[in-house]
């Protein structure tokens, strides 16, 4: 019956195991002695034999027959015994009053009755439980959950079934029996047996029988098995009950009535009564009595004979009673047997027997037995009995002696007689035959039966043989077969050998916690020690270690295997219980240090009237006798006993003497057996003297209970004694004789060992002590092993302190972190430094230790304060400086690696506070620091501070990466979002304490495109005429924000109509395959000719300043792009094209000077590279009317009609289609209409301007030359002569192709070549001609007045002037000889040498001194002007003119100097002055025009 099921068993720790070497096990008691100060502080051992070491088995298989022991497991356990001792007076107790116990079920458990009837009287009784409502706190206290009214169902119960057992007991139910006299009517009214039965409704059930039921069946639910834990049924184990029951020695018979166990609620089952035992409890089943014995029925209580129906008649007295007036009343007439209080008094009141274990009727051989054995234990754990675990049958075994609701028995053959079936170790003379290579094993003194009785063990001085003490037990066991609780007779040693079998699980309890132990279980099962106060002596009571170690009773086990001792010291309680089926022999033995132990064995024993096994006095006396043969250490024991012994004896003497006792007689008490001589009080075995009398024949007592004889006087008693007093002190004498020496070695050992203080003695008076040992033999002994441990021990302790002090061993943390293995802890160095002090020899390392352990203390308080207080960054210094100073402890302290710990912390937290410092990281915390700094705080161990950090950075880097996402996701977003939610997400970037790179893209992609929009709107505002550049890089840039630009589809719509005016400029000016661009064809040429295309490259690079401004520098189609793009206006954009007007007239008057003269007829033909081909001339060649240089007919393709006079140019020379002017004019009025600024609208206007001016100027030409045709008409001269004349000087001046000369080589020779077509004669023509009619040539737009020139100058001038004005001649006044012709072409090749020259020098002089110009133009006519002048500069300047244009006009020049000499021309004269003599500065010179003071004079008085 358990209300809650055991726990389950924790073993405890294990004993030591030995495993002795060869020369160790040679001398057992030596080995013994040995490991005793080990051994004993665990109270058993176990030693492993070596391994060769193998005895033969030489027991008498086929006549061991034996008788076990039955066990029923749940009896032997003290706890469980009082429960079922409770039950049993419960279930006898209804049992007498014809009901049958049944055991409630609550919440689905067996209800202990027993804890509730304890917790109940606890509680002050029945009464008070109800008076102050405390059932709901027992409930929880028998643990039953609170509520469900778990408390009102135990008070049901305990007021059904315990209350009345309680009442019976207290002797409440007595009282009825004082009523019977009282015969007042009035007072038999006042029972209200209705009322009592509400009050007292108990469910009890007659019984059937009257025999009482056997307890191994007592317990049964109505399915017929209770398992003591909740929720676990029968059906875990079906056939338990079926496998216990062939284990019982004695059937229980079939009609015995079980105490019933029924679920909850419980109810009244009545059980039928069998007719022959019935007797009729009504009166009118009685025959009519006769009237004189109508008194004997009537109610004993209150003395009527009415409600005959309610009359009971007790089974054993036949006295009357009726139902309601019992205490408590009965609800209803009992059907079977039923005792009255008296009765039921008298029969409870019986003694209870002793328990012990019976008998099994069966007799078993060795192998019927085990045959069994093997058969229970694998039919109850399914399973061979090889393969169970140990630990499964040891959890199991306490499981069951436990449990109340699992019967199980065993049998087990305990303490059989060796002697009479033979040890299993071989004897001399016993019938085993040794075989000769075992003969070894009959005198090894770890045979059992040599043990006992070696000359070590001083029980070779008891005369008689003991069995089971002296002479072996043997013990033969089976599965869960146990031995309880004890310790061995005369607390002696006790040594076990396990032959064969399975193993058996040990438990001890060490000497000193024997009375711990006994206390315990007294105090657990005190019903069990009132009736047997020596119940541990009996071997029959076990108790669960766990139980007594929570009572803080220290229990080690073991389990023993086959070929293993076990060794149990004095006083030291042991149990345990077998596996399985083994064979395991023990005996007794007892060694010089048990001397002591015996003698209070001896008078514990007198205490418990328990018998000795032998007398402790005679042994003593016996070894005495010997004195002459006992070694000096047992004679020193023995003379220390025999005072002790001899002090007592004569003070009992002296105490009898005055009591009275006058007669002596001398009595060999040796000669009678023990048992005849026991004292009949203590039952202690006499020996040294005895009290008789002689009313008392063969009955005496010892001298300690002198009183306890007899009646008769004192007078009578008579003192028999074995030695006289004076016979005892010699007897002690020659002991102490023997023992002299060893006791003054021992004395001073001891003084040394007990001295105190400042009076100890050093090291070596310990050694001197233990060499005096040695000279003088003594034998090993306690006291002997005592010096040599602890001069052993002082002798380590001083150099392991002198190592301390020497810091010797290095720490590991120098190396590499962490403890040495071997370092001290600090406890262990205080412990280290009080043993120090506590050696009995004083130490010079003690005080210095004790010094190096205050400091390594005062260190750990430093530590341990600095701990406790919080994380910061700001104590990583004091953390190093205390790790540096711990590493030089050679101790293990524990502060070092929480120190440690702290300093990564505080590093982190360094490092957090670096990275979030603004001064260091002024960009702020970026992802991947936080990153690192999280995945090196997760390393770190725990703290409140680093959680903290770790979350906030935690924390701010989910914020972070959810803004830097959502930042990523808007600048990829397709399409882009808004500027207005890309601001939005700015605002919740604000106050991020964090690097976000996304963010940060996110906001210059903002400001990029508040910037754009800006740009777009001061566009759209400003009203300025777009340019391209601006407006391309405008979208451009506008491709790179990616943010949904609203202005960006407009300005589109401009590229893309710029882009098609681009492609229709294009379709109308290039040629199909040209190689040149668009700006290429618009523009001037920057470059003509290879020679000076190379020079133009080798000066690229150099920059000329002008003003503040370096001037750009136009010796490519990149720089003239770049000019045109970076002008400001188209004022700046005409001036840019106006210089590269001019250097293309430069360029090209020089090509044309050079081809010109190559193609003399003096040159070197052979040498001549003309031509694409660059090959020499050669047949019929065609040239070039513009670069003037020579091609062959079949390299280019020729004119459409030879025979119409228009002009040829090269394929280097022709550009473009040449669209005609009006074409070209609607283009620049489609692109004014856009709006757009781009340089090749800048240059296609410039190019209608300078169509429009050329047409101008060759108009003029023109003009003039009809004019002098005119006037040539006017003369008289006939049109036919005019053409005659004209076509002669032409003759005169190429001559015919018949007739022309061979330019190849000198003299006179025929020329190799000739043109095919007519070109302009250039000599005798004026520069200016010729630079119109090249510039004209040189118009990418198709106008008449260039055909019409082309013709005029083809035909030849006028012999006229042009007009009024002054104009050099087209052509010299002489030219009719060939001489003047070459002298004209000597004159040709000097003039555009020194043009080239002078070209030279400005280019030089630029270099020299920039020039700034004006960035700002006036109007058209200014511009014209200038080219005009600067054009007309060209021709009129110079050779010397370099020098004048170096010099500053100004009256006063100030002449400045510096690497930049800034410099401003007038727009009138284009004269330069210096900006500092004029005072103009640059930025009045590039936003205003500027007159000189002379120009601004002249303008003042014409205007006047």
């Amino acid at each position: 019956m358990t209300q809650r099921g055991p726990a389950e068993f924790t073993p405890p720790p294990e004993c030591p195991v030995f495993e002795p070497s060869w020369e160790e096990f040679a001398d057992p008691f030596a080995f013994i002695n040995k490991i005793r100060p080990i051994a004993e502080k665990t109270g058993i051992c176990k030693v492993r034999p070596p391994p060769d070491w193998q005895p033969p088995f030489a027991c008498d298989v086929d006549r061991l027959h034996f008788t076990p022991r039955i066990q029923r497991l749940n009896e032997l356990e003290a706890q469980t015994r009082v429960k079922l001792n409770f039950l049993d007076q419960i279930a006898k107790f209804w049992e007498l009053q014809g009901c049958t116990l049944k055991i409630p079920h609550v919440e689905r458990k067996i209800l202990d009755l027993y804890q509730l009837n304890k917790l109940v009287a606890e509680e002050g009784g029945f009464d008070l439980v109800c008076s102050e409502r405390r059932w709901t706190k027992i409930a929880m206290t028998l643990g039953f959950a609170p509520g469900k009214a778990v408390g009102s169902h135990l008070r049901a119960h305990y007021e059904r079934i315990l209350y009345p057992y309680n009442l019976f007991h207290s002797g409440t139910n007595l009282l009825c029996l004082q009523k019977a006299s009282v015969n007042d009517v009035n007072k038999d009214k006042e029972y209200k047996p209705h009322e009592l039965l509400q009050r007292q409704n108990i469910h009890i059930q007659p019984s059937d029988t009257s025999a009482p039921a056997r307890r191994a069946k007592r317990i049964k639910t109505e399915s017929g098995c209770v398992k003591s834990e909740g929720g676990e049924g029968c059906e875990n184990r079906p056939n338990l009950r079926r496998r216990m029951g062939s284990f019982v020695a004695k059937p229980e018979p079939e009609r015995e009535v079980p105490i019933q166990v029924k679920q909850e609620p419980v109810e009244i089952k009545e059980i039928n009564p069998e007719p022959e035992k019935s007797k009729s409890r009504y009166k009118k089943n009685i025959p009519p009595p006769p009237v004189s014995t109508v008194d004997m029925y009537v109610c004993l209580v209150c003395g009527k004979g009415n409600d005959e129906d309610r009359l009971l008649l007790c089974d054993g007295c036949d006295d009357s009673y009726h139902t309601f007036c019992l205490i408590p009343p009965l609800s209803d007439v009992p059907r079977g047997d039923w005792r009255c209080p008296k009765c039921l008094a008298q029969e409870c009141s019986k003694p209870q027997e002793a328990f012990g274990f019976e008998q099994a009727c069966r007799d078993y051989s060795l192998k019927s037995f085990g045959d069994m054995a093997d058969s229970f234990k694998s039919d109850y754990f399914n399973m061979p009995v090889h393969m169970v675990p140990t630990e499964l049958v040891e959890k199991e075994f306490w499981r069951l002696v436990g449990t109340i609701g699992e019967d199980v028995t065993v049998e087990y053959g305990a303490d059989i007689a060796s002697k009479e079936f033979g040890s299993g170790f071989p004897i001399k003379g016993g019938k085993f035959k040794v075989a000769p290579h075992d003969e070894k094993y009959l005198r090894c003194g770890w045979n059992l039966n040599n043990m006992a009785m070696m000359t070590p063990s001083v029980l070779t001085h008891v005369t008689a043989d003991i069995c089971g003490m002296t002479l072996p037990w043997l013990y033969v066991g089976m599965c869960f077969s146990s031995f309880c609780w004890h310790i061995e007779d005369h607390w002696s040693y006790s040594i076990n050998y396990l032959h064969w079998g399975e193993p058996k699980t040990w438990y001890g309890a060490p000497g000193f916690a024997a009375e711990q132990l006994e206390a315990v279980m007294k105090k657990l099962a005190p019903e069990l020690f009132e009736s047997q106060p020596d119940l541990l002596h009996q071997l029959v009571t076990i108790m669960n270690p766990n139980t007594l170690m929570a009572h803080g009773v220290p229990i080690y086990r073991t389990n023993q295997c086959a070929g293993e001792f076990v060794i149990t010291f004095p006083r030291s309680y042991h149990s345990g219980f077998n596996q399985g089926f083994n064979f395991a022999e023990a005996v007794n033995f007892c060694t010089v240090d048990w001397m002591p132990l015996g003698r209070q064995c001896v008078d514990h024993y007198r205490q418990l009237h328990r018998y000795c096994v032998f007398s402790h006095d005679e042994m003593v006396c016996n070894m005495a006798m010997k004195a002459d043969s006992l070694d000096v250490v047992l004679a020193s024991a023995v003379q220390k006993d025999m005072q002790v012994m001899i002090k007592e004896e004569r003070e009992l003497r002296d105490k009898v003497r005055k009591m009275g006792v006058v007669q002596c007689e001398l009595f060999e008490y040796n000669l009678l057996a023990d048992d005849e001589r026991q004292c009949i009080k203590c039952r202690t075995t006499c020996y040294l003297s005895a009290l008789t009398c002689p009313c008392r024949p063969g009955v005496q007592v010892c001298l300690h209970h002198a009183h306890d004889l007899c009646s008769c006087p004192v007078s009578n008693y008579t003192l028999n004694y074995r030695f006289t007093l004076d016979d005892l002190y010699p007897m002690m004498n020659a002991v102490r004789q023997r023992a002299e020496s060893y006791d003054e070695w021992a004395s001073r050992v001891t003084e040394g060992m007990e001295a105190k203080l400042d009076k100890k003695r050093n090291v070596t008076v310990f050694r001197a002590l233990l060499e005096e040992s040695g000279e003088k033999s003594f034998p090993e002994n306690d006291l002997l092993r005592q010096l040599r441990l602890v001069t052993q021990d002082a002798e380590k302790c001083s150099s392991v302190a002198q190592q301390l002090l020497n810091g010797k061993r290095q720490t590991r943390y120098r190396t590499g972190g962490g403890n040495s293995i071997n370092q001290l802890t600090v406890e262990e160095m205080r412990s280290f430094v009080r043993q120090l002090y506590n050696l009995p020899c004083s130490l010079t390392q003690a005080p210095l230790l004790k010094e190096l352990l205050n400091s390594i203390e005062d260190f750990q308080q430093h530590s341990e304060k600095l701990l406790s207080d919080e994380v910061s960054a700001d104590s990583v210094s004091e953390i190093e400086s205390l790790l540096e100073e711990g590493s030089q402890f050679d101790v293990c302290l524990p502060e070092l690696p929480l120190l440690r710990e702290r300093l990564e912390q505080a590093r982190w937290l360094a490092g957090v506070r670096q990275a979030e410092d603004p001064v260091s990281n002024p960009c702020g915390l970026s992802l991947d620091s936080m990153r690192r700094l999280i995945d090196r705080g997760v390393g770190l161990t725990p703290h409140p501070s680093t959680e903290r950090t770790m979350a906030r950075l935690q924390e701010l880097l989910t914020v972070s990466e959810e803004l830097e996402e959502n930042a990523q996701a808007l600048l990829k977003a397709r399409p882009p979002e808004s500027l207005e939610t890309l601001s939005s997400m700015l605002t919740r970037v604000d106050g991020v304490p964090s690097y976000l790179p996304n963010c940060q893209l996110l906001q210059d992609t903002v400001n990029r495109a508040k910037e754009w929009l800006q740009e777009a709107e001061d566009l759209q505002v400003g009203g300025q005429t777009l340019v391209l550049s601006s407006l391309s890089d405008m979208v451009l840039r506008a491709h790179a924000i990616p943010v949904r630009l609203e202005p960006l589809d407009q300005l589109e719509v401009l590229v893309s109509e710029v882009q098609a005016w681009k492609e229709s400029a294009a379709k109308t000016f290039l040629i199909k395959n040209s190689p040149f661009t668009l700006l290429e064809v618009l523009c001037p040429r920057w470059e003509v000719g290879s020679s000076l295309k190379k020079k133009m490259r080798k000066m690229k690079g150099e920059c000329v300043s002008s003003g503040k401004k370096k001037l750009v520098k136009l010796d490519s189609m990149s720089d003239v792009e770049r000019a045109l793009s970076h002008s400001k206006d188209s004022a700046s954009a005409m001036f840019t094209l106006a210089e590269v007007r001019l250097k293309e007239l430069e360029s090209l008057c020089a090509l044309r000077a050079a081809n010109e003269s190559k193609l003399l007829p003096t040159a070197d033909c052979a040498s001549l590279k003309v031509c694409v081909c660059q090959k020499q001339p050669m047949g019929a060649m065609l040239q070039c009317e513009l670069c003037r240089d020579a091609f062959h007919s079949v390299c280019v393709r020729g004119p459409f009609d030879p025979l119409d006079p228009e002009a040829w140019l090269c394929p280097l020379c022709l550009r473009s289609t040449k669209p005609p002017l009006a074409r070209i004019q609607t283009l620049l009025s489609s692109l004014q209409r856009i709006r757009v600024r781009l340089p090749e609208g800048d240059a296609l206007r410039y190019m209608i301007e300078r169509t429009v001016s050329w047409q101008r100027r060759a108009q003029e030409v023109i003009d003039s030359y009809n004019h002098s045709l005119t006037s040539q008409d006017c003369r008289g001269a006939s049109p036919t002569q005019s053409h005659r004349t004209t076509e002669h000087k032409r003759k005169l001046l190429w001559g015919s192709p018949s007739q022309c000369q061979d330019w190849g080589v000198s003299g006179h020779e025929q020329s190799v070549f000739y043109t095919e077509q007519c070109c302009i004669p250039l000599q005798g023509l004026s520069s200016e001609v010729e630079e119109l009619m090249v510039e004209g040539l040189l118009l990418q737009v198709s106008v008449p007045e260039t055909q019409q020139l082309y013709r005029l100058l083809l035909s030849g001038p006028p012999t006229t002037n042009m007009s009024h004005t002054e104009h050099p001649p087209y052509l010299t006044p002489k030219h009719s000889s060939p001489q003047r012709e070459v002298d004209a072409i000597t004159s040709a090749e000097k003039k555009a040498k020194r043009r080239m020259n002078r070209d030279e020098a400005e280019i030089r002089d630029r270099g020299m001194k920039p020039k700034s110009k004006k960035q700002r133009m006036g109007t058209e006519k200014r511009r014209e002007r200038k080219a005009a002048s600067v054009s007309a500069s060209d021709v009129s300047q110079s050779e010397d003119s370099e020098e004048d244009m170096t010099q500053c006009p100004a009256e006063n020049c100030l002449q400045p100097e510096g690497e930049e000499v800034y410099w401003v021309q007038c727009d009138c004269c284009n004269r330069w002055f210096h900006m500092i003599c004029v005072g103009v500065s640059a930025e009045l010179a590039a936003q205003e025009d500027y007159m000189c003071v002379t120009c601004s004079t002249t303008n003042t008085v014409r205007r006047k």
